[in-house]
């Protein structure tokens, strides 16, 4: 195999699916796998830190909603929600968190959930078949628009964790701009418990969004993590959603 700068290797294609949103390609480089949307980079799985924070930011402060740190992972185990499997960070961590007891994954695009069953399986440690995880094969804003009686994904979550896409100000897909606009957001709040929080994954600062999502929620937070090359990723948590 070819080998191209800072020692890394040059991708190959694993394989190409006609997704939902477009094309999809799954692409090995050495001992990494990227997808690529529509010819856009979308994810990879060389680091994984900021999904992994999405997840493990928004479960501990639904576990200490009022900053006490009284709750505790003794009572009720918590239900999460994860919008977008990706390459499986985010369910892995959900599942290795302790206060955890149920995960439902929504995921629009077969592709992805396949390659979970191949080679992305050791990022996502298998999660998806774990008993606690109940996988939706939807787009996220269908589920969250449909009525929470209808049984496809409820309501009542604890942690509401949204990696769709490349984030509110850069998405691949047009259409999942809606998500991060107010009657997304108020779809997203709707599906909250009472110690509930939205957590957001955003591939850089998105102010614009941190201001709407103030609009809606009584604290919000915007946690920066540093990646290898440009500027951070961003995890913007929200609590306490406005009457």
């Amino acid at each position: 195999m070819d080998v191209i700068g800072e020692g890394r290797a040059e991708p190959v294609v694993v394989e190409r699916a006609a997704g939902v949103g477009g094309e999809l390609v799954l692409r090995r480089a050495g001992a990494d796998y990227e997808i690529i949307s529509n010819g856009m980079f979308l994810m990879d799985t060389r680091n994984g830190e900021s999904e992994r924070l999405l997840v493990r930011a928004a479960v501990d402060a639904a576990l200490d909603r009022d900053g006490s740190g009284d709750d505790g992972p003794g009572g009720q185990p918590l239900r999460v929600l994860i919008g977008g499997l990706g390459v499986g960070f985010s369910l892995a961590e959900a599942l290795a968190h302790p206060a955890v007891g149920h995960v439902t994954v929504v995921e629009r695009e077969p592709a992805v959930v396949g390659w979970h069953a191949g080679p992305l399986r050791p990022w996502s440690r298998g999660g998806l078949d774990d008993p606690r995880v109940a996988l939706v094969r939807a787009d996220l804003l269908d589920v969250v628009a449909a009525d929470p009686a209808d049984g496809v994904a409820g309501a009542g979550f604890d942690a509401v964790c949204l990696d769709i896409d490349n984030g509110p100000d850069w998405t691949v897909t047009p259409g999942n701009a809606r998500l991060y606009g107010p009657d997304g957001l108020d779809l997203l709040a709707g599906r909250l418990s009472p110690r509930g929080v939205l957590a957001v994954w955003s591939a850089g600062a998105a102010p614009g969004f941190q201001d709407l999502l103030a609009t809606r929620f009584a604290r919000v937070e915007a946690l920066p993590v540093p990646v290898p090359r440009g500027e951070p990723d961003m995890v913007y948590l929200a609590r306490r959603p406005r009457p």
